[in-house]
């Protein structure tokens, strides 16, 4: 028996999920499985094709949906879940019972870890730290701005090797041990330290830059860094540098895509007005609604300012002062 896992990549819920779903699989489903890992990303165009679904089963999590018939497992927690209403209905119509959509849980860890107690009696205590800290990054539920951009706990150290080691087999390796391991121990480990430490720089470095290069106004923070060649940054940098905003939009452009990232304050000073992920949708992305991209060809820099500015008009329209 081999599984194909199919997971969010350079995202920490994403491999959290991974290494979750993995356990359960293991204790629950197939024992004696070998699973392969796969990271997709986000992208203009298909995301999919056949060839990727080849194992004996085949499994997705923290990622868009596929309609394909070679699809056994899928968790997902993103309200833009479907590329496609006819993906949506392909899914409303699966009765199989291992198909999963919660577009109200706040990571895909956590949703995957309650499906697998609630339905099919599996709980692992000893994963219950990485659910937790998969709840905390992707729900950004921190206690404040400081803490993702710090980087003091273990934890976010991981998340930012995972989000920024352009490396498939380490985070594979990265899964494995998470399966195995606890997760401070995994974290803390020299394999992980010895590529956090000039990721520290280069984050401490970016934090200066979007210092100088992002301009604020009504209610909204918004920079552009593809003449900087940054290809991405920590989401929580905006609302440090910036404490007064609601929103914040960025241009950036990575080897495969420009992107147009859109989030939200959790810390504001005025409440959040808007639905991220609905916005992006209408420029072909998606999200969450308190955070979202929208993934533009690498050669379409003026069409993502275009965007930008568009988002950052609707944003900032009907801004009252706090």
């Amino acid at each position: 028996m081999r599984l194909r896992l199919l997971y969010h990549g350079q995202c920490f819920d994403g491999v959290a999920s991974a290494a979750v779903f993995t356990r359960f699989y293991h204790a629950g489903v197939a024992p004696e499985a070998a699973v392969e890992y796969t990271p997709l990303a986000h992208r203009a165009g298909d995301l999919f094709d056949d060839e990727m679904f080849d194992g004996d089963e085949n499994a997705i999590v923290d990622f868009k949906y596929s309609p394909s018939g070679r699809l056994t497992w899928w968790f997902d927690h993103h309200q833009s879940a479907f590329l496609t209403p006819a993906d949506e209905a392909h899914f409303r119509a699966d009765h199989g019972g291992q198909k999963f959509w919660d577009p109200d849980s706040k990571s895909c860890t956590e949703f995957i870890e309650r499906v697998a107690r609630e339905q099919f009696q599996f709980h692992d205590p000893a994963l219950d730290p990485l659910v937790h800290w998969a709840h905390v990054i992707d729900g950004a539920l921190y206690t404040s701005a400081a803490q993702p951009v710090e980087l003091r706990e273990p934890a976010l150290q991981l998340m930012q090797v995972i989000e920024n080691v352009n490396d498939s087999e380490f985070v594979e390796h990265l899964i494995r041990e998470l399966t195995a391991r606890p997760l401070d121990e995994v974290a803390s480990g020299d394999e992980v330290q010895r590529r956090f430490q000039p990721i520290l720089e280069r984050h401490r470095e970016t934090v200066e830059t979007i210092r100088r290069q992002a301009s604020y106004a009504r209610g909204v923070v918004s920079f552009d860094l593809v003449e900087e060649g940054l290809g991405g940054f920590n989401k929580f940098i905006p609302y440090y540098v910036h404490p007064e905003t609601t929103y914040s939009v960025a241009v950036t452009r990575g080897p495969a895509r420009t992107k147009i990232s859109v989030g939200s304050n959790p810390f504001s000073p005025r409440p959040r007005r808007h639905n991220i992920a609905t916005i992006c949708e209408r420029y072909g992305g998606g999200g969450h609604a308190v955070v979202g991209a929208v993934s533009l060809k690498r050669d379409d820099v003026e069409r993502a300012r275009e965007v930008a500015r568009e988002i950052v008009a609707e944003l900032s329209e009907g801004f009252v002062e706090a």
